[in-house]
C-alpha cells in the first residue's frame, strides 16, 4: 500500500467552512492529521472607518448563528467608549436575551447538528444520520428539540424585533423596554424548555454511560480551560472577570477582560487562516487552553441556579474532581448550560426591575480604547475597538470563541483520526467520527450568514505518486 492523503472538504453540520486532511503512511497508518480553516474572516479590516454606534449593528453580520453574542459584546465596548454603564433594567434585559440566544444556540447543537452522531450513530448511513432521519428515528423528540430552539428565539425576537440580527441594545443601554404582556408570553412557554431540556440531559447520560469506551478514547487529552466567572466563582455568561485554570485545575490568572492582551497571545500557522490563542507567561503551545461549555464548567466553582448545579456536580465528578478532558462530554457540559440559561430567564423576569422603563444612560465621556466581552455559546468572546476622537473606528481586534479553540479542535481531529484509522480500508464511519471531533466544539468558522443543511462532501484518497486512487463523495 502507498502512502495516502485523505481529504475531507467540507467538515459538515458545522457553522461555516472547513477541511480536513488526513496522512496515511505506506501501512495505511495515520501520520498526522490537520484542521484548515479555509475562510478567511475581513471584519477586522472593513470595520476601520465606521462609527463606533454602528459597530453593534455591523459585527452581528459575522454569523447568522450567533449574532446576539456579537452585538452584545459590541454594545459592551460601545458603552466603555462613551462611558455610560448601563442602567440596571437594561443590563437584565441584555442578560435575558443572551440567554434565548444561549438556549437557541446550545439547543440546535446538540439535537439538530450532533444529535445525528449520539442518536442514530456513528456508522449510520450518511443519508439518514441528519435531521430528517431524527424526524423519522423518533418524531416526538425532534418537534421538541425545534420547539426549545424557537423558544430561544422567540426570547430574541421579543426583545430585538427579529430573531437574527436583532437591533437592541444601544451605547449606554437598549432601546426598547419588556411589557408585562411580552414578559408573561416569555414565561408561558418556560416549563416546556425546561422539560425538553432535562430530556436532552437524560438522553447524553444514557448516551454516555452505553458508550463510556468511545467518551474514554474519543480526543481526551490535557489543556488549560478559560472562562468568565462571578466575583465568588460561579458560572457567568454575561459579564465577570476572566478566569484561566492549568490542567490540573489549578488557578492560573483572573482578570479584568480589558487587560486580556497581558495574559493572551495569539500564534500564526502558515496552513490556517485562523490564529492560536494561547497563555502568554507559558508560551506556546504548552499555554494553550479550551473555552466553551467544557471550558466554562472546568473553571466555574459552582453554578448559581440550583438545577444546573446538580448537573455540574455530577458534571465534576467525571474525572474525580480534576477538569474533564473528554471531547465528548462537550456535549453534556452545553445541556447543563442550557439548563443554567432556562433557570436564569425565570430569575430575570421575576426581577421587578426587568419591567422598567430606565433603560438608556446618555452620559458622554469618550474613552479611545475599549473592550467588551461576553460568553458566546461557542466560548468566550472578546470586541477591541480603537476609535478616533471624532467616533471613528480606527483598529479592530476580535478573538472570537473558536480561535481559542483552534488548538483543541486540531489536536482532537489528530487524536481522533490516529484512534480510529490504523491499516484499514477507511470506511465513512470512521471519517464521520473526524468531522465529529470538530463538531464536539460547535465551531463557528462564518463571517456571514449561511444557511444550514445537508453539504456535500468529497473526498480524494490520493497514491504517492499523485494519482487518485479512490473517490467518495456525499452530494448536497
Amino acid at each position: 500500500m502507498s502512502a495516502q492523503k485523505i481529504t475531507i472538504e467540507p467538515v459538515t453540520r458545522i457553522e461555516g467552512h472547513a477541511k480536513v486532511t488526513i496522512h496515511l503512511n505506506e501501512a495505511g497508518d495515520v501520520e498526522r492529521a490537520c484542521l484548515h480553516i479555509n475562510e478567511f474572516r475581513g471584519f477586522e479590516k472593513f470595520c476601520e472607518g465606521r462609527m463606533y454606534f454602528e459597530m453593534p449593528s455591523i459585527t452581528p453580520r459575522i454569523c447568522g448563528i450567533c449574532p446576539v453574542s456579537h452585538h452584545l459584546a459590541s454594545a459592551k465596548a460601545c458603552d466603555q467608549i462613551v462611558g455610560a454603564e448601563p442602567p440596571r433594567p437594561a443590563s437584565l434585559l441584555r442578560e435575558l436575551m443572551h440567554m434565548g440566544q444561549i438556549i437557541q444556540s446550545h439547543g440546535m447543537h446538540f439535537f439538530e447538528l450532533a444529535g445525528p452522531d449520539l442518536l442514530l450513530g456513528f456508522d449510520a448511513d450518511p443519508a439518514i444520520r441528519n435531521v430528517v432521519g431524527l424526524i423519522q428515528a423518533n418524531p416526538e423528540v425532534a418537534v421538541k428539540a425545534v420547539r426549545l430552539r424557537k423558544y430561544g428565539q422567540e426570547i430574541i425576537n421579543t426583545l430585538g424585533g427579529r430573531k437574527v440580527h436583532p437591533n437592541f441594545a444601544i451605547p449606554g443601554g437598549v432601546n426598547k423596554s419588556l411589557k408585562p404582556a411580552e414578559r408573561d408570553e416569555i414565561l408561558a412557554g418556560w416549563n416546556e424548555a425546561l422539560e425538553t431540556t432535562k430530556l436532552g440531559i437524560a438522553i447524553i447520560k444514557d448516551w454516555a454511560a452505553k458508550n463510556k469506551e468511545d467518551i474514554d478514547k474519543f480526543a481526551v487529552f490535557p489543556t488549560g480551560y478559560f472562562g468568565l466567572v462571578t466575583p465568588r466563582g460561579s458560572l457567568e455568561l454575561y459579564q465577570g472577570d476572566c478566569r484561566l485554570i492549568d490542567q490540573k485545575g489549578n488557578l492560573l490568572e483572573q482578570f479584568p477582560a480589558t487587560h486580556y492582551l497581558d495574559y493572551i497571545q495569539e500564534h500564526v500557522e502558515d496552513w490556517s487562516y485562523l490564529k492560536f490563542p494561547f497563555y502568554r507567561k507559558m508560551g506556546w503551545p504548552k499555554g494553550v487552553y479550551r473555552v466553551g461549555p467544557l471550558g466554562r464548567l472546568n473553571v466555574a466553582d459552582r453554578i448559581d441556579t440550583p438545577l444546573a448545579h446538580e448537573e455540574w456536580k455530577i458534571f465534576r465528578g467525571l474525572n474525580g474532581g480534576r477538569p474533564v478532558e473528554n471531547t465528548l462530554y462537550y456535549h453534556y457540559a452545553r445541556l447543563i448550560e442550557t439548563l443554567f440559561a432556562i433557570e436564569r430567564v425565570q430569575v430575570l423576569l421575576d426581577d421587578p426591575d426587568i419591567l422598567s422603563t430606565e433603560i438608556q444612560n446618555t452620559k458622554k465621556d469618550f474613552h479611545p480604547e475599549a473592550v467588551g466581552v461576553i460568553e458566546a455559546p461557542r466560548g468566550t468572546l472578546l470586541h477591541h475597538y480603537w476609535v478616533r476622537e471624532n467616533g471613528q473606528i480606527e483598529r479592530v481586534n476580535l478573538i472570537v470563541s473558536t480561535g481559542h479553540n483552534n488548538y483543541a479542535m486540531s489536536t482532537a481531529v489528530d487524536s481522533v483520526a490516529k484512534t480510529y484509522i490504523s491499516g484499514q480500508k477507511v470506511r465513512e464511519g470512521l471519517l464521520n467520527r473526524v468531522e465529529a471531533a470538530v463538531r464536539a466544539y460547535d465551531p463557528c468558522l462564518s463571517c456571514s450568514t449561511h444557511a444550514l443543511g445537508q453539504m456535500p462532501m468529497i473526498i480524494d484518497i490520493v497514491g504517492s505518486d499523485g494519482n487518485v486512487v479512490e473517490t467518495l463523495r456525499r452530494d448536497g
